[in-house]
This record gives C-alpha cells, structure tokens and sequence, in this order.
C-alpha cells in the first residue's frame, strides 16, 4: 500500500472518529447515557463545552447584575448589556437535559460542581429578562435625557442670541418645555438622577432669566405706552398756533408718556431707553408749556387791547380829546406788540394794530 494510500485511509478514519464522537456527544439523552455507562470519555468534548458554558454563564450574569442593578453611568450600562448578551448565550448553549444531570466521570477527573437546577435555570433566565428590561428603560431614559439636554442649551442659546423680545419670549417657552421633559425621566434611573442634578442647575439659570424677562416685558411695555401717547401729543401739536385747550391737552399726553417712563425701575433692562425717551419727552413739555403760556398770554392781551379800543370809542362819542386818544392808542398798540407770533392772537392782533396805527397817524396830522 501506498504512503498515499495510508494518508488516505487515516483521513477516512479520522472524519469517522470525528463524526462518530460529534455524534455521541450530541444532547440527547438517549444517545449519551449508554456512552457514558460504557464509555464516558468519548462524551469529554461535551463535557468540556458544558462546564465552560456554565462557568461563564454565572460569572457573566453576576458581572452583569452588577453593571445593570448598580450603575452610576450610561457607560455602565453599555458594558452591563454586552455582559447579558454573553450571559444569553452561554445559557443558551447549555442543554436543558443538562441541569441536575451530573457527569461522574468527567465530575471525577476534573472536580467540579454543576448543581445548576430547574429553579436555578429559570432564575438566571429571568434575571437576564429583567435586566435586558432595565437596560431598555434606562436606554430610552439617557435618549430622552439627551433630547432634553439638548434642546435646553440650544433654547439658552436662541434666548441669548434673541434680536428681539419676542423672540425672546419663544425661546423661554422652549426651555421651559425642555425643563418640563427633564422633570418627566423617572427619578428610578439613573438618567432621571443626572436630569434631576442638571434641573438644579438650569431651573436657577432659567429663573433668573425669567426674572429678567418678565422686567423686560414689563419695561418694553411701558416704553411703548408712551411712544403711544407722546406719537399722539405730537400729532396734536402740528400746525400751530393752537388755543389754549388743544395746548392743554397735548401737554397731558406728553405728561401721561412722562409718567409711563418713570414707571421703568432702575434695574430693567429697558431702564437706559427709557430714560432716553425721557429726557426728549422731558424737552417736548416744556416747549408746550411755553406755548401755553404765550398762548394765554397773548389772548388775555388781546382781550385788554380789545377793551381799552372798547372803552376809547365810547369816550370819543361822548367827549372827544385828541391828546387822551393818542395816549390810549399807544397803550393799545403796546398791549398788541407784547402779543407773540405763532399765538391764535397774532393775526387779529396785527389786524388792530394796523387800525390803530392809522387812526394815531390821523389824529397826529
């Protein structure tokens, strides 16, 4: 026989050896317990897969109770669910014929222990249910965590970068939403504990916000009433001369804006425009007040002027006297001098003081 011949053979042999053994250590029971009768040490293949399966199974589900049931991170939880994979499938790899089965001679020879029971099986298994169940809540926990944390930072963010209150005003309205999902993550997991440690923090920085919001609103509030009632008082004012009431009530609107304006605390964020306004508005009212007066005091000079020319053509019926009538008339001319352009007087004023200057020309001739 040929040397290829003998290799040829033995590796007949061999994949029948190998065959024959991957046989007899399948697990069933009624294939292995006449071998291990008779031939106990043609099932040390199993006998070796069983054994490490078992060790590393309640190793495996004790590395990941522990990660599961006492983590302090999300990084605890990411290895805890890789060790209850493994765990799986070690325990998946042992027969269940196998549990309270135990192999004398392989248990002989290599000292161990299987006293993995029913119960005990079936504990494992449950155990691995429910931390498979623990790292789902917690994993959906740290995404909502993550969600919230996020949205919170960028509402921050948006409020800072806000070019006007009321894109203030929503961005407040989205942290405060994003505040509420963090104090919705169950307080039992662990990203409900880094949500409540995180809400300490952002329910200070948003109060404070608020706070200055609020100011802000109530402030830009004010400010705007009194553009609105000084945009009225000024409306009121155009195209003088006006008398005496319509100057009256301009000078109340510019004194209802005033009072909107000292309304505005020192510590609102609206103080400096306020004050701003203020100092204008401050300006308007006394120019009004000055038109006011000149406006009362033109009428209550035209009003003298008026009865002085009264009085002077009554005396001129009754007894005529060229030196007395020269002497009223410049007193009447004097009266319609002191009385102001830009006054309701100012037209009728000249109007008499041209007659008068033609009746004082007349009696000077």
């Amino acid at each position: 026989m040929s040397i290829f011949q003998k290799i040829k053979w033995l590796l007949i042999f061999a994949a029948l050896t190998s065959g024959g053994i991957w046989l007899l250590n399948l697990p069933y029971p009624m294939i292995r317990r006449p071998v291990a009768e008779k031939a106990p040490i043609l099932l040390l293949p199993s006998y070796l897969s069983m054994d490490y399966n078992y060790r590393q199974a309640v190793s495996l589900v004790e590395q990941a109770d522990q990660l599961v049931n006492q983590a302090t991170s999300a990084d605890d939880f990411e290895l805890g669910k890789e060790k209850v994979r493994q765990a799986q499938n070690h325990l998946d790899a042992l027969p269940v014929w196998f549990l309270g089965y135990e192999p004398n001679f392989y248990c002989r020879w290599a000292t161990c222990s299987w006293r993995f029971t029913y119960d005990e099986f079936a504990a494992a298994r449950a155990s691995i249910g429910r931390m498979n169940s623990t790292i789902f809540q917690e994993q959906n926990a740290y995404t909502r965590l993550q969600e919230a944390d996020t949205a919170a930072q960028t509402a921050k963010q948006q409020y800072q970068q806000a070019p006007s209150p009321a894109e203030q005003q929503m961005a407040i309205a989205a942290w405060q939403v994003a505040l509420d999902q963090l104090n919705e993550i169950p307080r039992e997991t662990v990203a409900g504990n880094l949500a409540q440690t995180k809400l300490v923090a952002y329910n200070r920085d948003f109060q404070q916000v608020a706070g200055m919001s609020a100011g802000s609103t109530q402030s830009s509030t004010l400010v705007e009433a009194a553009k609105a009632f000084g945009l009225q008082a000024a409306q009121m004012a155009q195209n003088p001369p006006h008398p005496v009431s319509q100057w009256e009530e301009v000078a109340r609107l510019w004194e209802v804006a005033i009072a909107r304006l000292n309304q505005v605390s020192p510590d609102s964020p609206g103080y400096l425009t306020a004050q701003q306004l203020l100092a204008s508005y401050e300006a308007n009212l006394a120019q009004i007040r000055i038109r006011l007066r000149a406006e009362q005091a033109s009428n209550t000079a035209l009003s003298q002027a008026k009865s002085r020319i009264s009085g002077l053509l009554q005396a001129e019926i009754q007894s005529p006297n060229r030196d007395r009538q020269i002497g009223e008339i410049r007193i009447i001319m004097n009266e319609l001098s002191a009385i102001q352009s830009g006054t309701t007087a100012y037209s009728e004023a000249q109007i008499l003081k041209q007659s008068a200057q033609q009746k004082l020309d007349e009696l000077r001739s």
